[in-house]
């Protein structure tokens, strides 16, 4: 049985964490998208879209669609920021940045058998996090990067050393990471990475994802 398919907490796993942008797709649909990562062997996908560019209702159809692609093919499948849209398509759970909602009131209304990510940039809020009730945490933007309207500074790679040493959740480095930069960020102890235009803006969406997971030491 896989993740997917479990009635218990999913576990974050090691591996390609790729995101969804159709703004940064070359023209590609997210379920496009969606279905060249899983190809590739990705182990996350996470869709993230902002309105004004989709309405909620097209939101809500593309993700009972790439929960369907992701159930079939045992891939983790999180929504960033809709709870709604999460718990109406049954993904395994939900990721939220500072801003949004609060994560003990996510859990109120997602129950105790969803993840729950939260996105930190800076050590206090990495160690908040457990108290939270989040299930992993986001750690970055490890390098700069410009697909967020709303960015902070980068963090750097002392950030995502004193996670791995000090704070007992799951880690998922994010932001500005490349195939030529990726082996660096796994060296310095993240066993899962997110990749957005890196991932969405190949040209060869499922050989980018192998060639990424290569670098990270990972093969099927």
């Amino acid at each position: 049985m896989n993740a997917t398919q479990s009635k218990s907490k999913p576990r974050l796993p090691a591996g390609v964490y790729g995101i969804t942008a159709e703004k940064f797709s070359l023209g590609r649909t997210n379920l496009e998208v969606a279905r060249d990562m899983i190809e590739g062997g990705v182990k996350i996908i996470q869709y993230r879209e902002k309105r004004p560019y989709k309405s909620h209702r097209q939101m809500f159809d593309e993700c009972r669609q790439i929960r369907a692609m992701t159930r079939a093919a045992g891939v983790l499948f999180i929504v960033n920021d809709y709870v709604d849209i999460a718990m109406l398509c049954e993904a395994d759970g939900v990721h939220v940045g500072q801003d949004d909602l609060p994560v003990p009131e996510v859990r109120r209304l997602i129950g105790p058998h969803k993840l729950i990510g939260l996105s930190t940039h800076r050590p206090e809020q990495a160690q908040e996090a457990k108290t939270l009730g989040a299930d992993y945490i986001g750690v970055g933007p490890i390098f700069a990067t410009q697909t967020k309207e709303d960015v902070v500074a980068p963090v750097g790679l002392t950030y995502l050393e004193y996670v791995v040493r000090h704070v007992p959740l799951p880690l998922a480095a994010i932001g500005g990471i490349k195939a030529h930069n990726i082996e660096e960020v796994v060296r310095r102890g993240a066993k899962t990475v997110c990749m957005l235009t890196e991932i969405v803006g190949a040209v060869d969406i499922a050989g980018r994802v192998r060639e990424l997971s290569g670098k990270m030491g990972l093969r099927d």
